[in-house]
């Protein structure tokens, strides 16, 4: 027995020097308090009177930044800024992209460290309230041995608690209110009352978070309470064929002779399909045919705006893009994009290829920090096959023919600001947000280029457009430098 005893005396004292060693090596000074929200309660060695206390509360709200990116070859984008223009220009970026991390939720990007041993049970994750409204907060309990009296407390910070049906004689304080004590002389009792808690939002927010603080002696955990407003699904019926299903879209630019060979050949084997042409030539050629939509819009508008006009009248669950200069093969079947997007309901966007081009790429994003921004590269590579299909692989873009969920793609738009270089920006802005996939086998062909002098004018701006560009992504983006 005194051996056990001795043995476990030097277990502690060994912890409890390595514990000083760090905590000197590391002290407050050292502590980031970005990296963790919140550290284990009271740390107690049973056999001996030694307590160590970490931080219990975490510090905030802030939100999380990170060190800089390093731009290569310095392709810094505010180069292409003018310099009286600078200094507003960056203020302007900081307070809008301090914008964008409320409106995202970042403030609720935090690190929540679980204590090594508790007697408490809790909702780890998935406890989803809707605003305002009052929920039973599930799986409260606490597992103990044998005490006198039991009591435990919780907290919120956007929210009130309370218990359900209290009865004479139960102990609960703090009705109604951000903090809520629980006492009882009964464990059975105690779980009872915790079975019945319930947790009310204060605040209307459709898509935010709080933390709930739950205690009991020297142990306190947290767990995540997510507020979100229920949302309606917005479904398109299939119908009973690929033209309830797809729409074909076109960006015309006077290339008329190419676009009617486009059309010819989609109606050699889908004469039905609906076709959408955005059309900004300066003098538009009126296109006849059965089931297209031909839009006029201002001369020479651009690439996305043409590309948002088109998307914003599909009816279908899913579109096709296609190029004005393209040309559908034998080989080219609708029906096998339409197979693998309904194969995995996850993917917003399926690239094919043109004349054997994929043209896939991943873009590698480093968020950098709030004040100098992120950095981005264009590279062509892939993430690896998608599962089931083995002629597919995850990507981050794609070549400029794909399929597309509708509703996913309207979600995140395509910028009007860029008119003539654009295609890898799309991709950009739905980083995160497009699950996005190119397939070996799914071809189109590319006709000869015949394009005019006014075309190649227009296809290729000037430097000064291109630097205009960069700092439009330096600006929107939030980029300290982006590499193709």
């Amino acid at each position: 027995m005194h051996g056990y005893l001795t043995i476990l005396i030097i277990f502690c004292l060994i912890t409890t020097s390595l514990l000083m060693l760090f905590y000197i090596s590391n002290g407050p000074e050292k502590i980031d308090s970005s990296d963790i929200r919140s550290l284990p309660g009271n740390i107690k060695c049973d056999s001996g009177p030694r307590i160590i206390d970490f931080p219990k509360k975490p510090i905030g709200p802030f939100f999380n930044d990170n060190p800089s990116c390093a731009c290569r070859n310095n392709n810094s984008l505010n180069q292409f800024v003018p310099e009286n223009e600078l200094q507003d220009l960056q203020k302007r970026r900081i307070e809008e992209y301090k914008q964008h991390q409320i409106r995202t939720g970042k403030q609720n990007d935090v690190l929540l460290l679980a204590p090594p041993n508790t007697p408490l049970q809790y909702p780890i994750r998935g406890f989803r309230v809707s605003p305002m409204n009052k929920t039973l907060i599930p799986g409260l309990a606490v597992q103990t041995q044998n005490r006198d009296i039991y009591q435990v407390s919780l907290r919120v910070g956007k929210g009130v608690l309370s218990v359900l049906d209290v009865q004479e004689g139960e102990d609960v304080n703090g009705e109604n209110e951000g903090n809520l004590t629980i006492s009882s002389t009964s464990l059975e009792k105690l779980n009872d009352l915790l079975s019945r808690v319930t947790y009310t939002s204060t605040i209307y927010h459709i898509k935010t978070e709080d933390l709930a603080y739950f205690s009991f002696e020297n142990h306190e955990v947290i767990f995540p309470i997510t507020i979100r407003r229920l949302s309606v699904p917005v479904l398109y019926d299939p119908g009973k064929d690929i033209n309830s299903l797809v729409t074909v879209l076109v960006k015309a630019f006077l290339r008329y002779k190419e676009l009617k060979v486009l059309i010819e050949s989609i109606r050699v084997n889908y004469p039905n399909i609906k076709i959408i042409i955005a059309d900004d030539s300066h003098e538009p050629e009126k296109i006849d045919g059965d089931n297209i939509e031909h839009y006029i819009m201002p001369p020479a508008q651009g690439w996305f705006a043409g590309r948002n006009l088109a998307v914003s009248q599909v009816t279908t669950k899913y579109f096709l893009w296609v190029d004005d200069d393209f040309v559908f093969l034998n080989q080219t079947r609708i029906e096998s994009f339409v197979k693998i997007m309904e194969a995995v309901p996850e993917l917003d966007v399926v690239g094919g290829e043109v004349d054997g081009n994929r043209f896939a790429f991943k873009l590698l994003y480093q968020e950098g920090n709030s004040d100098e921004g992120g950095c981005i590269t264009r590279v062509k590579a892939t993430y690896g096959p998608v599962p089931g299909l083995d002629k597919c692989f995850f990507v981050d873009g794609v070549v400029n023919y794909f399929m597309a969920r509708t509703d996913a793609v309207r979600r995140v738009g395509f910028d009007p600001f860029l008119k003539r270089v654009a295609h890898t920006e799309f991709f950009l802005d739905g980083l995160g947000e497009l699950l996005v996939a190119t397939c070996q086998g799914l071809r189109i062909g590319h006709q000869k280029h015949t394009s005019s002098g006014t075309y190649k004018h227009f296809r290729h701006p000037a430097k000064a457009d291109g630097h205009r560009k960069l700092i439009h992504h330096y600006f929107k983006n939030h980029l300290k430098c982006i590499i193709y």
